[in-house]
């Protein structure tokens, strides 16, 4: 069978598999958890692609930490991440957001590269990163580069990765000393739920004030982002002297909540403004 023709590839290591991508490009889908991607298929009249299925990629997975950051394989799926210590003592929202990804069967089989390379806007794992400053590792045959996560999603499903690229690894930097964070998806319920809303934050103080902010918040928009006016309006305050309009308003600077069938914009912004209240300790 020729190259052209091939279906399926499950490649054993990772240099084969950006020979693949770097001979097929787009033509090629990588697959690791398939949770989403299978759904999708099963719903399209579309011809399904042909697969790279990067399962049997050893490098691809695995957690690797050091005194300044934790380095996660592409492939890990979300339920190493909510069991392991190291996520839960040292970046412990990413180990809530893993828990909630779905059922327990799903958490088995869905991998944290895919949550980022499928780039749905509802997703549950890009806030944490987003607030935690993620950095992403690609590949491609020809050499590899690393990214701020905060740039990749360009606009609905779309991400600034080449064709020819495979997200490698995810890169959390250790929080700074006086961090606290604060996680919360709203969804019709409290299991196996799309998110209405879901923000993540992380804020580092001095004394009373913030003196940094981050704030990654979920399906109020076409793209997971980071609400960098509302870092703004934080920043260097005590929260409790903070207007509760002001805080309205920088929400409003950063998103224009949609409407879809799942809520309405207007619910998103007053849920968006309650749990920035509740992430500063105002509710």
């Amino acid at each position: 069978m020729s190259a052209g023709a091939q279906r399926w590839y499950r490649p054993r290591e990772l240099a084969e598999a950006l020979a693949i991508k770097a001979s097929r490009g787009a033509d090629v889908q990588p697959i690791a958890g398939g949770t989403d991607l299978m759904v999708a298929w099963r719903l399209s009249t579309a011809p399904m692609p042909a697969l790279l299925d990067l399962g049997a990629i050893g490098e691809l997975r695995g957690i690797c930490e050091d005194p300044d950051r934790v380095v996660i394989g592409a492939t890990t799926p979300c339920s190493t991440l909510a069991a392991d210590a190291r996520i839960q003592r040292g970046w412990p929202m990413l180990a809530q957001s893993a828990a909630l990804t779905g059922s327990v069967a799903i958490q088995n089989r869905a991998t944290l590269g895919g949550n980022v390379m499928n780039a749905s806007p509802a997703a549950d794992n890009p806030p944490v990163l987003l607030a935690y400053g993620a950095r992403l590792h690609l590949a491609s045959a020809s050499g590899r580069r690393v990214v701020d996560y905060s740039g990749f999603h360009t606009g609905y499903r779309q991400t600034i990765a080449r064709p020819d690229e495979l997200v490698v690894a995810i890169e959390l930097p250790r929080p700074a000393e006086a961090t606290t964070v604060w996680y919360r998806k709203v969804g019709t319920r409290r299991a196996q739920a799309i998110s209405k809303v879901a923000l993540a934050a992380c804020l580092q103080w001095q004394g009373s004030r913030v003196i940094r902010a981050r704030f990654g918040f979920a399906s109020l928009g076409p793209v997971p982002a980071l609400a960098g006016a509302l870092a703004h309006r934080v920043e260097g305050c005590d929260p409790g002297r903070l207007d509760a309009g002001a805080l309205a308003q920088a929400i409003d600077e950063d998103f224009r909540p949609i409407d879809d069938v799942r809520s309405t914009g207007a619910y998103r912004r007053q849920v968006a403004i309650n749990l920035v209240r509740g992430a500063l300790g105002l509710a």
